[in-house]
């Protein structure tokens, strides 16, 4: 992913998807419970704004961003939920035209940094394409969410290959995060696009390979789904154990989803 029109693109084609499922809701709409525990619809908008505001931060005032980490460090537990909590206490107007101006910006200040540009972040400083590829990711999960609550299924499209690229990226971050070794061989991961396209990474003759539903592969490693219920197959006990510890976000290792009651 190295073409930051291409991403910034789509980062705006994903944003619009998720606005459109929010703009017209009713205020008991906004307050409905999505499956994040504790947290509404209103939750998951605020804390898109609230991140977008974080990477504008971080891509405009590095010393102001810097302050800001210190804060994340002192309470890791609240930080995030602290930050969804204010943004969600709005009126949906107010909440919805902040997410739209702050998503804006950041748009235009990572389509015109100077090529090579790094930005600090909670973790390794990003690029501007994976700047923006991270908030692509978050969107679209926390757009999942938004969906769920509204009971809307979505149509999946290509703009899932981003949520693949970064959760693949993040393998190694996933084992870390819960004081683990990382396996020292690479993966082949082999992912069905929504149109039957092939995305292939990684060796063709890895011993340890993942195959399936690019789509369940995303919700997987956004922890929007459990493991038995995607159609994905590993083969070898390192796929398959990285299968349930996956995480395209940072932070700490998340609980994760529940599996569907049978006939869910």
């Amino acid at each position: 992913m190295s073409d930051p029109v291409v991403v910034l693109d789509d980062l705006r084609a994903e944003s619009e998807e998720v606005d459109a499922l929010v703009r017209e809701l009713s205020g008991e709409q906004w307050a409905l419970p999505t499956p994040a525990p504790r947290w509404t619809v209103a939750h998951q908008i605020a804390h898109l704004a609230w991140t977008d505001a974080a990477a504008l931060l971080a891509a405009t005032d590095p010393e102001a961003f810097a302050a800001e980490t210190e804060k994340a460090l002192v309470a890791p537990d609240r930080f995030v939920d602290d930050g969804a909590e204010e943004g969600a206490a709005l009126p949906p107007g107010e909440l919805l035209a902040r997410w739209r101006a702050g998503r804006e910006e950041l748009h235009r200040v990572l389509r015109e940094a100077p090529p090579g540009t790094r930005f600090p972040w909670y973790g390794p400083a990003m690029s501007a394409v994976s700047l923006a590829t991270a908030r692509l990711m978050e969107t679209w999960a926390h757009g999942q969410d938004v969906a769920d609550a509204l009971g809307v299924v979505r149509e999946p499209t290509a703009r899932l290959r981003h949520v693949a690229w970064i959760g693949l990226r993040a393998r190694d971050y996933a084992y870390l995060v819960r004081g683990l070794r990382p396996p020292a061989e690479p993966f082949r991961v082999e992912l069905t696009g929504p149109g039957g396209e092939r995305w292939a990474y990684g060796p063709a003759d890895a011993a340890q390979a993942i195959t399936g539903p690019a789509l369940d592969f995303c919700l997987l490693v956004t922890q929007r789904v459990h493991r038995a219920d995607t159609a994905l197959v590993a083969r070898g006990a390192d796929a398959e154990h990285w299968l349930g510890i996956a995480q395209a976000f940072a932070g700490p290792a998340g609980e994760g989803r529940a599996r569907r009651e049978d006939g869910a």
